[in-house]
């Protein structure tokens, strides 16, 4: 089963009755749905969700020597893979892993607001003589027939 525990990228080999691929988990992924995991799939070529029920039993360690191979191997496919797949999921990955921060700081607003003067004030009423010029000339708003 893949462990993530002990480095963040993980390879390994899932088993299939349609075949066995080399998979890559990776620890800074965005978290899949409940109860799935993605993994790229270096036979597909892509990040892939998939039930963990269903593949844990069928994910197995490669070796040492059998990693560094993957990694050699499928390395720059997979880079490219998960530039891509980040990129899509950049925000997901920016609210999991970032903390909250107020867009305005209170300090900022209230500089603004001691800032103001009387002359600040917005005429709430300017421009409305000439809105009043346009509806006394009969308009009503419909369609002319």
């Amino acid at each position: 089963m893949y462990n993530t525990v002990k480095t963040p990228i993980w390879y390994g080999e899932l088993r299939t009755a349609r075949g066995n691929a080399i998979v890559i988990h990776d620890k800074q992924f965005p978290e899949a749905s409940a109860g799935r995991i993605y993994l790229y799939n270096t036979q597909r070529d892509s990040i892939i969700e998939y039930a963990e029920e269903i593949v844990q039993h069928n994910l197995h360690d490669l070796d040492k020597a059998s990693a560094k191979a993957a990694a050699e191997t499928y390395g720059a496919a997979w880079n490219s893979a998960r530039s891509e797949f980040m990129g899509k999921h950049e925000g997901w990955v920016e609210a999991i892993s970032s903390k909250h921060k107020p867009l305005i700081k209170k300090e900022a607003q209230k500089d603004l607001d001691s800032n103001k003067t009387p002359d600040d004030e917005i005429d709430l009423d300017d421009g409305s003589e000439s809105q009043d010029r346009e509806f006394a000339d009969g308009w009503s708003g419909g369609l002319e027939e």
